[in-house]
């Protein structure tokens, strides 16, 4: 995957923590006919130092999913290991006006993404099983309510959880990096225009914009991921 300098996101720390923020992934596998099957997962990124993934020397650590037994994707990864995997967040659509009165090619959009290449496998140690399910949990219910899962319960012998280790991992976003903070300040105030001051706030925060009390617009931070 070819990627402009600018718009990639070279830290592999940032790349976990926008996954582990994120709450929907896409896996796809490659079905018997050849054509890829995309399928939206919960999962949780978990690195090796919170995980034994027993993958050698590999550092990056491994996606974890909890999935239903049976289907077309398990069927899929037991063929052909090989898989994608992506998570995306749109911040906001830019429309052509933005930037030109009348060329529709124009129109832009702010997003951030992740993309993964690697291999699946279904997890068979309840140990390794059980501590994959306790992340998710600790991802998806922060406010708790549970009991920690251990490798002995029934329950977690009998659950099926796919792990997928990274051969790559790259990242792609444009949140206004590569616009001049002037330049940023004129296409916030369009979005302010456009979207209104509450939904706005969201996406200038991202953008390293504030929007003051009294209405006008600072730059905060650059907006580098």
């Amino acid at each position: 995957m070819q990627l402009i300098p600018k718009l990639e996101i070279k830290s592999l720390s940032s790349m976990i923590t926008f996954l582990n923020e994120e709450k929907v992934g896409r896996v796809a596998s490659i079905d018997v006919q050849g054509y890829p099957q995309i399928i939206p997962m919960n999962f949780v990124y978990v690195k090796n130092d919170s995980i034994d993934t027993q993958t050698g020397n590999n550092n990056i650590g491994a996606i974890y999913m909890h999935s239903h037994p049976f289907g077309e994707k398990i069927e899929n990864i037991k063929r052909n290991s090989k898989v994608g995997f992506e998570v995306d967040s749109y911040v906001c659509f830019l429309p052509s006006y933005y930037f030109h009165p009348t060329d529709a090619s124009q129109a832009d959009t702010l997003y951030v993404s992740v993309v993964i290449k690697g291999n699946a496998s279904i997890v068979q140690d309840s140990v390794e099983k059980a501590k994959a399910l306790n992340a998710l949990m600790k991802k998806y219910q922060k406010e708790g309510g549970y009991e920690s899962l251990t490798s002995k319960m029934g329950s977690v012998k009998g659950v099926t959880v796919l792990k997928i280790v990274p051969d790559q991992i790259r990242g792609k976003y444009k949140i206004g990096q590569h616009w001049i903070p002037r330049y940023r300040l004129k296409m916030a105030r369009n979005i302010v225009q456009r979207e209104g001051e509450d939904n706005a706030k969201r996406i200038l925060k991202i953008m390293g914009i504030e929007i003051m009390d009294n209405g006008e617009l600072r730059v905060t931070k650059e907006p580098i991921i």
